[in-house]
């Protein structure tokens, strides 16, 4: 399996991410380990979490994500195996939030102890929080890396302004960069990252790791029609959005393509990601392992300049 560095670190991953958001979600504890045996049997290793999934599902607190993980790293013989990326900075409840000195602190060692791990190989600002200077913030990385407790550092939903300044004051202070920028990135949501971030990643060699790869399901084809919508409640709202006429013309060009490489238009949807220039892993995940092998196959796909060109003229914005 091809490795791609995180950033400028030396820390290694394969093309492709699993999102752990689905962990305490949409399946269970039983199923979320037999799709991590699978995921790492397949050759790849980068995890993506965060300490607040899933607080959203009524009855979680949020760290469920984190727990699973933890307790499937603890049957041993794993951590050296995957790479760990959580997050901090969501709202946990309880003034549970934000990128505080003392906060982050905190908020570690929480998902340590959920995770059953001594360290964290990439932690990631979820979103940015202006009423926090950066230089608290990178401090209070800093020290945990000095400490052993992570790794390499992350931002999440930072726009180009903030990650500029961000990289800007690490440098002055000698403080961490941030290695990696998880944007929303996909054929369908390509403008927002490519207008700005994108030339700005490259510039600087901030790895890409971008969230909704697949659309919420809309990329794989699942939903074609408004009575698609029904098939889930989670996401119908959301995938409601693309059904026009771009977004036809992205699952035509998409079925096109999937027909000429015998493949699925969700493994297409992830190749195309795969082979930006900027993208060092896009996350996506699967609940089941029919969908598991959807998503390894997008890191065997090889797109030719033609495929590219189709599907780059059909989610042009």
């Amino acid at each position: 399996m091809q490795q791609r560095k995180l950033g400028k670190s030396d820390i290694s991953v394969a093309p492709l991410a699993f999102g752990g958001n689905v962990f305490g979600w949409s399946i269970d504890e039983q199923a979320s380990f037999s799709i991590l045996d699978a995921f790492v049997d397949a050759g790849l290793n980068l995890v993506d979490t965060a300490d607040v999934y899933s607080r959203w599902v009524p009855g979680n607190r949020g760290g469920e994500s984190e727990t699973i993980i933890g307790k499937w790293l603890a049957q041993g013989g794993r951590r050296d195996k995957v790479v760990i990326a959580t997050k901090v900075g969501k709202d946990m409840g309880d003034g549970k939030v934000g990128l505080k000195k003392a906060y982050i602190q905190r908020a570690v060692e929480d998902s340590l102890r959920r995770l059953q791990t001594d360290y964290i190989d990439l932690y990631q600002s979820h979103d940015d929080d202006r009423g926090t200077p950066l230089e608290e913030t990178l401090e209070a990385y800093g020290a945990l890396i000095k400490a052993g407790k992570v790794r390499i550092i992350g931002a999440s939903n930072y726009d180009v302004k903030r990650l500029a300044q961000a990289r800007e004051v690490g440098q002055q202070l000698g403080l961490p960069l941030y290695q990696t920028l998880q944007p929303e990135y996909s054929l369908i949501e390509r403008g927002a990252f490519e207008r700005e971030l994108e030339p700005y990643c490259l510039q600087h060699g901030v790895g890409v790791i971008g969230f909704y790869s697949l659309a919420s399901g809309f990329l794989s084809g699942k939903y074609r029609s408004q009575a698609d919508l029904g098939k889930s409640a989670a996401r119908g709202s959301r995938v409601k959005g693309y059904l026009n006429e771009r977004g036809l013309k992205i699952l035509d060009a998409l079925d096109t393509v999937s027909q000429r490489q015998s493949s699925t238009p969700a493994s297409v949807a992830l190749a195309w990601l795969i082979a930006r220039p900027s993208v060092t892993a896009p996350i996506a995940s699967a609940t089941s392992l029919q969908q598991l092998e959807a998503l390894v196959a997008a890191t065997r796909l090889s797109l030719s300049t033609a495929d590219v060109g189709l599907l780059d003229a059909a989610s042009a914005y």
